[in-house]
């Protein structure tokens, strides 16, 4: 397991001050910020072999052989002077060796994200710097609403279903089936959060609220991967977006998967019923700067832009709302957001299912053929571990398409399509600074999308157009490093800065496997044909700032290609041409996934796809599967609501199977 010696805290230290220098007066330089008891509990989260590798690197750093690397001085990173550690650093990003490019990137993230994304009390003066308020005052506590098991020494529950994972796909069915009298039991990885648990601070809550604390990355670094791991999984945690399935999109899976379901209308219904529930609407209509510069930027060109439908209720016009609304990524500490934690598993408690947090599954139990439960283990509050083994007649699993092959990988499942086709959705940020205060860390982290570019070249892919969430931790990952002087300018812009997402449907795939301990392991790799639709949403997004005002435009790549405009019109657009031109390997440009699909994928052809059309796996009886990794090719928009909708659907069979096993037994 990684430790922290004094050499490596040292050495992590004055990394930190090389990523963010003292450049101003009364702002610290970056080891002010740099907690290292959290960054040794967010490397822990990763594979022993990631864990090993960051080992060695801060090895490295305290070796005069470092000087090999860079072709510099032969001394240890400490023993350099300022301009030279910020020499290496940069050497090591434009590196032809992916290793060294690794190592730059995973640095260069930690350091900044627990410098720009820690507390107010810790560094107040560096948030005050660039405009940003924090969070609001946290909220009066209410009861929490749900109570979950607490077992403190080993024990067995029996049930009719334990549902593994909490989320959209898990959340639904825990809610149904409990709801129509089957005795339900849900386990979740993650911790029950509820009110002002909800701190809206970055590093808390990323490491609170997400899959390995919020560093979840492909073997190669070069994706993050922000997955929910708390009760609610990704509706907790999510912008809000509550996005229909394309008809093509369904159409697709249909005729290419075999699995006409998709096309009828009892999946229909089943859209229907899940945002019905969820409360989904377009009522709330208050933009904030990205979102309205989006909007205004899009119409000006000529393009059609919508409001995007969200799962929100109970909204004023009011500031006090429109501000918190900024952190719903971090957990809405006021009740807003109706994801299952405020609907399908509270109304799965008030039917007596039982909820079990904190607890990770190790492997689903397999008895001639048939699931027949689960082995777990529940860490309680004070760090001790207790043994949980679950007896069920069936075993729903939804962990989210990371976690949900590799749990079945860990059963001894191995289908040769288990796992395979993992799709991400890769994002890439547009930036555009604007001469008024866009001060994007409020109001909806994304409530307008332009759609133009969804349907390329006469495909079903391309790239939605739309805003993420800007908090400055968050925003000092995404932003390019050129130097420390660099990246502090444009952080200290930061309340003038309106970013667009340009969200990829990819084609190509990658693949989740797992190590010898079972954590999954994720490769993936930007295909051509994906990055080049990419980079025409990445054009659309420029001329879009343009339009809707901004200066300046920074595209996504590690080199910081910069456009200037006047009036409206981009003045050295020579450079967008340029862009297909650049080196694009792993960690040259900032890549990043909010939506993971299509590892368990459902279909017609139990060769190639490894779920039923009912959800239920073709190795193993009685053993289901209700998330994103089922959905037979990626959904192209946030999956949340499309999810839901085949939990809901799933969740119908096993009604009507129970109503058939009942008959018969009768008979």
């Amino acid at each position: 397991m990684f430790s922290l010696t004094p050499a490596r805290s040292a050495v992590l230290l004055a990394l930190a001050d090389t990523f963010v220098p003292a450049l101003a007066e009364g702002i610290p330089a970056g080891s002010a910020g740099l907690n290292l008891d959290k960054l040794q509990e967010a490397i822990r989260e990763q594979p022993e072999g990631a864990q090993t590798e960051f080992s060695q690197l801060l090895d490295l750093l305290e070796k005069p052989l470092l000087g090999l690397t860079w072709f510099g001085p032969l001394k240890p990173f400490r023993k350099l002077d300022a301009a030279q550690r910020e020499q290496l650093l940069q050497s090591w990003a434009a590196s032809n060796v992916p290793q060294l490019r690794k190592g730059f990137q995973a640095l260069r993230k930690l350091c900044t994200l627990l410098y720009y994304g820690g507390s107010m009390s810790e560094l107040p003066a560096a948030w005050g710097h660039f405009g940003y308020p924090g969070p609001d005052e946290r909220p009066v506590d209410t009861p929490k609403p749900i109570q979950t098991l607490k077992p403190d020494a080993d024990t067995t529950y029996e049930c009719d279903v334990l549902v593994i994972g909490s989320g959209a796909g898990g959340g639904v069915v825990a809610g149904e089936l409990a709801e129509a009298g089957f005795d339900v039991l849900v386990i979740e990885k993650g911790p029950y959060c509820h009110g002002c648990d909800f701190t809206q601070r970055e590093v808390d809550m990323l490491g609170t609220l997400y899959d390995t604390k919020g560093t979840l990355c492909t073997q190669d670094g070069s994706i993050g991967i922000l997955a929910g791991s708390c009760l609610g999984g990704g509706t907790t945690v999510n912008w809000a977006g509550a996005f229909r399935t394309p008809d093509y999109v369904l159409q697709e899976w249909a005729r290419e998967h075999n699995a006409p379901h998709f096309t009828t209308l009892e999946f229909k219904e089943s859209l229907n019923a899940v945002a019905r529930t969820i409360g989904v609407n377009t009522n709330y209509t208050r933009h904030n700067g990205q979102n309205q510069a989006l909007w205004d930027g899009s119409t000006k060109l000529g393009q059609e832009v919508k409001l995007i439908p969200r799962n929100e209720k109970g909204l004023t016009d009011s500031d006090a709302h429109f501000r918190s609304l900024g952190y719903s990524t971090l957990g809405d500490a006021h009740g807003i957001k109706q994801g299952t934690l405020n609907t399908y598993l509270l109304t799965a408690f008030e039917h007596g299912a039982r909820i079990l947090a904190d607890t990770k599954v190790d492997r689903v139990t397999i008895s001639n053929g048939r699931a027949t439960g689960a082995e777990a283990v529940h860490r309680l509050p004070d760090g001790r571990e207790v043994r949980v083994t679950v007896r069920a007649k069936r075993v729903v699993v939804a962990g989210g398409a990371i976690q949900t092959p590799a749990l079945l990988l860990r059963s001894g499942l191995k289908h040769p399509h288990l796992g395979q086709h993992l799709h991400l959705h890769p994002t890439v940020i547009v930036a555009g600074r604007y001469p008024q205060q866009m001060d994007s860390w409020h109001g909806p982290s994304m409530s307008v999308v332009n759609d133009t570019y969804t349907q390329l070249h006469g495909t079903n892919f391309g790239a939605k157009l739309e805003t993420p969430p800007t908090h400055p931790g968050l925003l000092s990952m995404v932003l390019p490093w050129r130097s420390g002087k660099q990246h502090h300018e444009m952080m200290r812009d930061a309340s003038h800065l309106g970013s667009f997402i340009v969200l990829t449907r990819d084609r190509e795939g990658g693949r989740v496997t797992i190590d010898k301990n079972g954590a999954p392991l994720i490769d993936y790799v930007l295909s051509d044909f994906d990055r080049a639709n990419m980079l025409e949403g990445v054009r659309a997004a420029a001329h879009i700032h343009a339009a809707a005002g901004a200066h300046t435009i920074y595209l996504p790549h590690g080199t910081l290609p910069t456009l200037k405009v006047e009036n409206g019109q981009i003045i050295n657009a020579a450079l967008l041409d340029q862009l297909p031109h650049l080196s694009w390997k792993p960690n040259q440009f900032g890549l990043y996934s909010a939506h993971q699909m299509s590892t368990c994928r459902m279909g017609g052809d139990a060769a190639t796809h490894p779920l039923k059309l009912n959800g239920e796996t073709v190795e193993v009886q009685n053993l289901f599967v209700a998330d994103g990794s089922a959905f037979p090719a990626c959904s192209g928009v946030n999956p949340m609501l499309t999810i839901m909708a085949l939990a809901h659907f799933t969740a119908q069979g096993m009604k009507a199977s129970r109503a058939v096993e009942k008959q018969a037994v009768a008979v």
